[in-house]
C-alpha cells in the first residue's frame, strides 16, 4: 500500500480522536464551564449534525477543486476548530467550535475513500478503505483513552490542543504524501454530482448504511450501564471491556475490506448477518460475565465489518460523476445511524423493556438492512433484465 494512503490514515485517526474523546471528558467540561452534564453532552449531538449536515455541503462547494487541495483546506479547518475547542471561553463558543470542527469530517472520510481507491489496484479498493479507516478504529482504541487520561490529569482544554497538534502532523503528511493535483481527474460539476444522488441504488445504499449502523450505536452509546447495571461488572471493568470492544473494530475493520475485495454484494450480506446474529446471541448471553465480553467484541468486528463493503457499495453504484458527494453523504449516513441508535436505545430504556433489551432492538436494524438489501438486489436485477431485453 502506497504511503498516501496512510497519509489518510493519520487524518482519520485526528478525525476520530476529536469526535468521541469528549465522551470522556464530560464531567470536566461541565463542571469548568458551569453547564449540567446533559448540556456538555449535546456536543457529541452538536458534532454529529455538523457531520450529517457538512459533507454534502462542503464537497458540494469543493467540488471544482482538485481532491488533494479539498484534503489539505478540511485538514487546517479541523486544526483550526479544535484550537478553538481548546481556548473556547464559555459554552456556546465550545459548541460552535465544535461544529466547525465536525465540518471536515464528513468530506475528508468522503473525498478520501475515493482518493484511497485510486491510489491502489481495482481488486484492493475496498482493503485501501479499511486502512484508512483503521485511522478511526485505533482512534478508538489508543487515541480516546489516551486523550481522556491527559485531559483528566491537565485539563480537558490539554486534549484538545493535542489533537490539534496531530492535526498539523496530519496536514504535513498529507501535504508531502498526496499525489499531486495535476495527475487528479477533473473535479466533477456539484449539478451533475447531486443529480448523482437520485439513482435508487444510491439512495437504497445510504438508507442500508443508517440502519446497519443504527444497530451498532443502540447499544454502544448505552454499553457502560449494560455492563455494569445488567452484567454486574464493576465501573473499573468498563473500560478494559472497550478495549476489547476497539480491538473488535479494527479487526472487523480489515476483514470486511478483504471480502469486499473478492465479492462486494456478498461481504455485505455476511456481515450484515453476523452483525445482526451477533447482537442477538448477546441479548441471550447478558448475564454470563466471559460471554458478554466476547460478545462485545464481537459486535465491535460485526459492526465495524460493514464499514468498507457499504462505503464501496455506494462508491460503486455512484459511477464515476458524483462519487465524492455519494461518498460523504454515506459517511453522513453513518453519523445518521449514529443518532438514530441513540436516540432508539433512550426511548427502549426509557419508555421500553429497559436496557436488558438493547441488544434484540438494536438487532432489528441490520435486519431491516438486510430486507433492504435484498429488494435491493431485486431491484437492480429486474433493470438488468429488462436492459437485456431492449438491447
Amino acid at each position: 500500500m502506497p504511503l498516501a494512503l496512510y497519509a489518510l490514515t493519520v487524518g482519520a485517526f485526528g478525525i476520530g480522536v476529536t469526535e468521541f474523546v469528549i465522551m470522556g471528558l464530560l464531567i470536566d467540561v461541565s463542571a469548568d464551564l458551569g453547564v449540567s452534564i446533559a448540556a456538555a453532552g449535546l456536543l457529541i449531538s452538536g458534532y454529529a449534525l455538523g457531520v450529517v449536515f457538512g459533507a454534502p455541503i462542503l464537497t458540494a462547494l469543493s467540488s471544482r477543486w482538485p481532491r488533494k487541495t479539498v484534503l489539505i483546506a478540511l485538514m487546517v479547518i479541523f486544526t483550526i476548530g479544535n484550537i478553538a475547542c481548546a481556548i473556547a471561553p464559555n459554552y456556546e463558543t465550545l459548541m460552535a467550535a465544535r461544529l466547525l470542527a465536525a465540518l471536515s469530517h464528513g468530506t475528508f472520510f468522503g473525498v478520501g475513500s475515493v482518493v484511497a481507491t485510486g491510489l491502489v489496484a481495482p481488486e484492493r479498493r475496498a482493503s485501501a478503505i479499511a486502512i484508512m479507516f483503521t485511522g478511526l478504529t485505533v482512534a478508538n482504541i489508543a487515541g480516546v483513552p489516551f486523550g481522556t487520561w491527559l485531559g483528566q490529569e491537565y485539563g480537558w482544554r490539554t486534549t484538545f490542543w493535542a489533537v490539534a497538534v496531530v492535526g498539523v502532523i496530519a496536514l504535513a503528511v498529507l501535504t508531502i504524501f498526496l499525489p499531486r493535483d495535476d495527475s487528479e481527474p477533473e473535479p466533477q460539476d456539484w449539478r451533475s454530482d447531486l443529480a448523482t444522488m437520485g439513482r435508487p441504488q444510491v439512495l437504497a445504499g445510504l438508507a442500508i448504511t443508517v440502519l446497519g449502523y443504527a444497530g451498532v450505536f443502540t447499544v454502544f452509546t448505552y454499553i457502560a450501564p449494560v455492563l455494569t447495571q445488567v452484567t454486574g461488572f464493576s465501573d473499573a471493568a468498563v473500560s478494559p471491556i472497550l478495549l476489547v470492544f476497539g480491538g473488535g473494530l479494527i479487526i472487523g475493520n480489515l476483514v470486511g475490506g478483504r471480502l469486499a475485495d473478492r465479492n462486494l454484494d456478498r461481504s455485505i450480506l455476511l456481515t450484515l448477518v453476523a452483525l445482526s446474529l451477533s447482537l442477538l446471541v448477546m441479548a441471550f448471553v447478558l448475564p454470563e460475565k466471559g460471554l458478554m465480553v466476547a460478545m462485545v467484541g464481537l459486535v465491535g468486528a460485526a459492526g465495524f465489518a460493514t464499514v468498507a463493503p457499504l462505503q464501496m457499495r455506494v462508491l460503486e453504484k455512484a459511477q464515476g460523476a458524483g462519487q465524492a458527494l455519494a461518498s460523504s453523504f454515506n459517511i453522513a449516513a453513518f453519523n445518521l445511524g449514529n443518532a438514530i441508535g441513540a436516540w432508539g436505545g433512550g426511548l427502549a430504556i426509557d419508555h421500553g423493556p429497559g436496557l436488558s433489551a438493547l441488544p434484540l432492538v438494536a438487532a432489528a436494524f441490520p435486519i431491516a438492512a438486510l430486507v433492504l438489501f435484498f429488494a435491493a438486489r431485486r431491484y437492480e436485477h429486474k433493470g438488468q433484465s429488462r436492459d437485456r431485453l431492449a438491447a
